[in-house]
């Protein structure tokens, strides 16, 4: 009897001890579990502060990018004539009075790659003033975005070269307005100076510049479409020593071979007769204000 009730006692202290070590046992696993979770949650408030970071980082790039615009804006130095012609500096402003303006009709045509290209070679800034009516095709939007690559300011010189008296005011639009919208898709800049075909403005044509923020230009002189200048020697001779040639000067010439072959006697000649050759981006138009007002 006295061994049955040892025998039983000693079975119930092994069976808890059994217990109590299998408690033990899973502890541990509970104590990693705790762990991990915890784990967990640094690594999500880790991912957090990485976010917040980069959204830091961005927002100082785009304040980056806002300052460096505004530093980069051109200060206007001068404006267009009233009668279209000239190129006169700004009431208020100290500038070389002494200038003369370059400009380049009828492309994005055969030449205007070329002219653009010696331009570029002389450090000769210019204005293209383009048809659109050339920018409906891959080789002219290519053209075109090169020149504006190369840091040539493009205008606005309307869709199909029409004469606008002789056609409807609707129309009128259509030419000035479509012109902008398809430059500004092709290098993402719309046109801030216009010149009618053949200087032939109407109330109407000048209405809808002003609207557009524009200058309108016309020229000072040029000469090469007429016969007796339609070779480089003639043509770069009449440019630079013509008695037209004044402080100011808006110089037309248009996309043709001769052109370009007298191009660099021009810029050359000009040079020595001690005439800066403007950068466009000094001459102020109805963008221009607003540009300087959004700055200010």
């Amino acid at each position: 009897m006295k061994k049955l009730i040892l025998s039983t006692l000693l079975a119930s202290t092994l069976v808890l001890t059994a217990c109590e070590a299998a408690e033990s046992e899973e502890t541990p696993e509970t104590e990693e579990e705790t762990v991990q979770e915890d784990t967990s949650d640094q690594e999500t408030t880790t991912e957090t502060d990485d976010t917040s970071e980069e959204e830091t980082d961005e927002s100082e790039e785009t304040v980056d990018e806002e300052e460096s615009e505004v530093a980069e804006a051109p200060e206007y130095l001068y404006e267009v004539s009233d009668n279209f012609a000239y190129i006169n500096v700004l009431d208020g402003k100290e500038a070389n009075k002494q200038v003369a303006l370059l400009t380049f009709d009828d492309g994005p045509n055969e030449h205007t790659l070329g002219i653009a290209e010696i331009l570029a070679d002389k450090d000769a800034p210019a204005i293209f003033f383009v048809n659109s009516m050339y920018l409906e095709d891959d080789e002219g939007k290519d053209i075109l975005k090169e020149v504006h690559e190369m840091g040539f300011t493009i205008g606005n010189h309307t869709h199909t070269h029409a004469s606008l008296p002789s056609i409807s005011e609707d129309k009128q639009t259509e030419e000035i307005i479509k012109t902008n919208d398809m430059v500004e898709e092709i290098i993402g800049v719309r046109p801030r100076f216009f010149r009618a075909p053949f200087g032939q403005n109407t109330d109407h044509s000048k209405q809808v510049v002003k609207d557009e923020g524009m200058a309108l230009m016309n020229w000072t002189y040029g000469y090469d479409w007429e016969a007796d200048y339609q070779n480089a020697d003639a043509l770069a001779d009449i440019m630079v020593n013509t008695n037209l040639l004044v402080s100011g000067s808006n110089l037309l010439m248009h996309d043709r071979e001769w052109t370009k072959e007298a191009t660099p006697a021009i810029i050359d000649g000009l040079r020595e007769k001690d005439y800066e050759l403007l950068d466009p981006e000094l001459i102020q138009t109805g963008n221009s204000e607003s540009e300087e007002m959004t700055n200010d």
